[in-house]
């Protein structure tokens, strides 16, 4: 008798990996956010963490 077993493989998502430097000059960081960005994460991050870290500063019209 042959027996069912479930199987719980969710699917593969994948993100994208930025690099700081282009990442901060896309968004227009300032270098001291760049560099504070680097020392928490290294040369390479995903763009969600990026995003979640990053602080611009205000520009006023």
């Amino acid at each position: 008798m042959a027996k069912h077993i479930e199987s719980n493989i969710e699917e593969t998502t994948y993100r994208r990996i930025w690099s700081v430097a282009d990442f901060a000059r896309r968004y227009r960081l300032s270098k001291e956010e760049e560099i504070k960005l680097i020392a928490l994460f290294g040369p390479f991050a995903g763009e969600h963490e990026l995003l979640m870290n990053a602080r611009r500063s205000t520009v006023f019209r």
